[in-house]
């Protein structure tokens, strides 16, 4: 039995590397300017990076596959987290308003503390985005502990994230012209214009965060089994759950900063991940996820790009058709089972 787990494992493992190359591979090579695959090696390689399919490749397709990659995997992250910190399988950066509050902190800060430079720091991007993320996560985990009903906490987050789009709304009122066009392109959700500057600070973040998480595996195998029962292991449990909440909260501000709310991404590759390695073992689900994550934002931001093109799509609008029918089947499946 151990054999085979092992076996399907690395067979789980390969898959995700393998669509992961094959995504960024379609990524860099699809779009308006069709660039052949053996020209994307020889591009990589360093041949002809300095003519015109050589820079579409550098300047623009690279660095956007990279966020992708990065951004996608850390969403997937962060909704494991979630999932584990709550004992609650449709719980997500999306639906707990997590990535609602860190857009009204980015909203405000693009429109009230810009001061009228040309461009904010990706620092304070961020910075802003946790800030409100935190204030979400805050009031969700309040309401956490007054109520018991699965339903009722998605039903509290739904509403977090509905006062935090309301607000905001308002912000856009005091809003120039030029701001109200930024903020909208923003606030649908895309990778365009990523540079190697934010790539780097993002990779930065992602990495740090990813492997604070990895090194959780083994307090989080004893919390799925119970509180009592990791506290009877020497697990700190306060601290346990502080730091997923701080990590989970890191993770999905980093990606909203950059790259706009994106729904559903979080909730649905934790589960599609789950059902292709048949565990749930942290030490497996943490680079799974990220590795699943990164895999399914590529594969929807190359629909994006090239679905109605030339008009690129909200890889929201992707991400919520693929990964909505995936939370649907849990919640089936979860009442099937006789859950709340």
């Amino acid at each position: 039995m151990r054999k085979k787990s092992a076996a399907r494992h690395l067979a789980a493992f390969f898959v995700l590397l393998a669509g992961i190359a094959v995504c960024l591979l379609l990524n860099i090579s699809i779009g308006s300017v069709k660039i052949p695959f053996f020209d994307v090696f020889r591009i990589l390689a360093g041949d002809g990076a300095d003519g015109i399919d050589g820079r579409i490749v550098w300047e623009i397709r690279l660095p956007r596959a990279i966020a992708a990659m990065e951004l996608g995997g850390a969403l997937a992250l962060s909704g494991y987290l979630l999932q584990t910190f709550f004992h609650n399988p449709i719980a997500g950066p999306f639906v707990l308003g997590v990535s609602s509050g860190a857009k009204m902190a980015v909203s405000l800060v693009l429109v009230f503390f810009a001061g009228g430079a040309a461009k904010i720091s990706a620092a304070a991007l961020v910075g802003a985005a946790f800030a409100g993320a935190m204030a979400s996560m805050g009031f969700v985990l309040l309401m956490s502990r007054k109520v018991d009903s699965m339903a009722m906490l998605v039903v509290s987050g739904v509403m977090i994230g509905y006062i935090c789009s309301a607000i905001t709304e308002l912000v856009v009122t005091f809003a120039e012209d030029a701001e109200i066009v930024n903020l909208h392109d923003w606030s649908r959700g895309s990778f365009s214009g990523v540079t190697w500057e934010n790539t780097a600070a993002m990779t930065c973040v992602t990495a740090f965060a990813s492997a604070a998480a990895f090194l959780l595996a083994k307090p989080l195998s004893a919390y799925q089994l119970g509180e009592s029962y990791a506290r009877n292991l020497g697990v700190d449990i306060r601290l346990l759950r502080a730091a997923m909440v701080l990590l989970s909260s890191v993770l999905s501000a980093c990606a909203v900063a950059y790259a706009g709310p994106v729904s559903f991404l979080g909730m649905a590759v934790p589960h599609l991940v789950k059902a292709l390695f048949g565990t749930a073992k942290p030490i497996l689900m943490i680079p799974a996820c990220f590795l699943g994550g990164s895999a399914f934002c590529l594969f929807c931001d190359l629909l994006a790009r090239n679905l109605l093109a030339p008009t690129e799509v909200s890889i929201s609008t992707v991400t919520a058709v693929f990964g909505a029918p995936v939370v649907l089947w849990v919640m089936v499946e979860r009442r099937r089972d006789g859950g709340a």
